[in-house]
């Protein structure tokens, strides 16, 4: 079995707000996690209460605006925090950074194209993900019959039956995870300290989405983590302690509003 199981309860918010000039749009918004990890093991080297609970928010800011042959160019940065506030006061090391830089084009529904497609690429950056370096962005999505529609890219894949308006059913696979800052340092039993933390796994599953109205929308998410890689490391970013690297089992459910 896992040594560890890992829940999220996630909050976020993004407002656009339209410029003056046409079609330009600037991004706000903020995204706050409180991350709690259940141990089931004895045998750990170090204080099990010092990684129970993590916090993290995000605030964002972003611009976006069309170009050239129907393409829109976006940017957004994200500075915030991710600790476990064992200090219960923020510090530089509490820190993280986040941003992407996107273009976005849009096929429009013509009598000619009667399922449209849009195509996202791009780079995104989140030490929040749980993977320390830039990953490419990368999304192709197209709806090709009344009932079916698919996305393939990079962190998100997913293909999507759509029961009715209302209601569709995804297969998808995701890569998730967080990184934290261990305030005051984890003492191992080999007197190394441990100054963060770091999860990543890759998640596929089947997701259920309701929408309740046009804009409120309720689903639910059955899936399988098949990578899994927690750790703990040292002020130079090195591996010092493995937490766990089993494939388990994954459950969310969720509530978004959109505009």
């Amino acid at each position: 079995t896992s040594g560890i199981e890992y829940s999220r309860a996630r909050a976020m918010i993004n407002y656009p707000i339209k410029l003056k000039k046409k079609d330009n749009y600037l991004l706000l918004g903020l995204d706050y996690s409180n991350i709690h990890l259940r141990i089931n093991r004895t045998d750990f080297p170090f204080d099990k209460s010092l990684i129970n609970d993590f916090q993290s928010l995000d605030f964002s800011i972003g611009f976006t605006k069309p170009v050239k042959n129907n393409w829109r160019f976006a940017i957004r940065v994200k500075p915030g925090f991710s600790t476990n506030l064992i200090a219960k006061s923020i510090s530089f090391e509490d820190v993280v950074i986040s941003g992407d830089i996107i273009f976005v084009k849009n096929q429009e529904k013509s009598e000619e194209n009667k399922y449209p497609y849009r195509l996202i690429l791009g780079v995104s950056y989140s030490e929040n993900r749980g993977i320390p370096f830039p990953l490419p962005f990368v999304s192709y999505s197209k709806k090709f019959h009344e009932k079916w529609s698919f996305n393939l890219g990079v962190p998100k894949t997913d293909l999507q039956f759509h029961i009715s308006h209302k209601q569709r059913i995804k297969l998808y696979a995701e890569l998730d995870g967080f990184t934290a800052n261990l305030q005051n340092g984890v003492l191992l039993n080999d007197n190394t300290t441990a100054e963060t933390i770091n999860m990543s796994v890759i998640i596929g599953g089947l997701q259920y989405e309701y929408y309740v109205t046009e804009h409120l929308q309720i689903y639910t998410r059955s899936a399988y983590i098949f990578s899994n890689n927690a750790s703990l490391k040292d002020k130079n970013h090195d591996r010092i302690y493995t937490l766990d690297n089993k494939p388990s089992l994954y459950l969310r459910t969720g509530i978004r509003f959109k505009l």
